[in-house]
């Protein structure tokens, strides 16, 4: 009886609403370095084709021989989709959580400080999902190859974001904002749930959540655009 108690315990607490805060921020700052970290790797276009290319080799071959070809990559991809799959479910949970608490809508939005981050934060996960997806199939495997399929990372990023294909370079931009205004609401939320949200670090959440949401949005901007104005090919 006490076990069973202790379980039924335990299960409650894990989806309690702070569980699944803290739950959210944990695989956001999972993500977030991860963003971060791409970021920098898709920077390396502007060294050539050959630093390119040996950059993406490297990650494949990281931790030989402790690990088998592509090990790291596959473990990396492993805990990003955990995370992924951990984040948004307590989106959703956390969602339908509040509708519920709350059937009908305020009728004063600028009472709440609702800012268009947060408004957007549910769609905007969707078209990201989406846009991942896409990323994924287009420059990953090599299955959606817009300008020819290409054994080269660095010809197949120059090759999909070519003028004539302006509208996967409007497609990706469109995704990026989204990313960057998720960011900016998913950093300070994740920060306040983390524990800083006292009264005087508020100033510094928001400098901190925005400059990170402009560097990671402007970073992964510049290597499309750059391509499709003919500043790298």
């Amino acid at each position: 009886m006490a076990n069973s108690t202790l379980t039924k315990q335990r299960s409650e607490a894990f989806r309690s609403t702070v569980a699944l805060k803290s739950a959210m921020a944990v695989t956001g700052v999972i993500l977030v370095l991860f963003l971060i970290a791409h970021m920098y790797g898709n920077l390396n276009v502007f060294a050539g084709q050959e630093a390119f290319d040996s950059y993406s080799h490297h990650l494949r071959v990281l931790g030989q021989p402790m690990l088998p070809y592509e090990g790291f990559l596959w473990i990396m991809r492993v805990v990003l989709l955990a995370s992924i799959l951990i984040h948004a479910y307590a989106a959703v949970a956390l969602w339908a959580r509040a509708k519920k608490a709350r059937p009908t809508r305020y009728q004063n939005k600028k009472a709440l400080q609702r800012t268009y981050a947060s408004y957007t934060m549910r769609w905007g996960g969707v078209l990201i999902a989406l846009f991942a997806i896409f990323h994924i199939l287009h420059l990953t495997t090599n299955d959606i190859a817009p300008g020819g399929p290409s054994d080269s990372p660095y010809v197949r990023m120059v090759n999909g974001f070519q003028p004539e294909f302006w509208y996967v370079t409007l497609f990706y931009c469109l995704s990026v904002i989204a990313v960057g205004f998720h960011l900016r609401h998913g950093i300070w939320s994740a920060l306040t749930t983390l524990g800083a949200n006292r009264a005087t670090r508020q100033r510094a959440l928001n400098i901190i959540a925005t400059v990170i949401a402009l560097v990671v949005t402007i970073g992964f901007l510049v290597t499309p655009l750059s391509v499709t104005f003919g500043l790298v090919g």
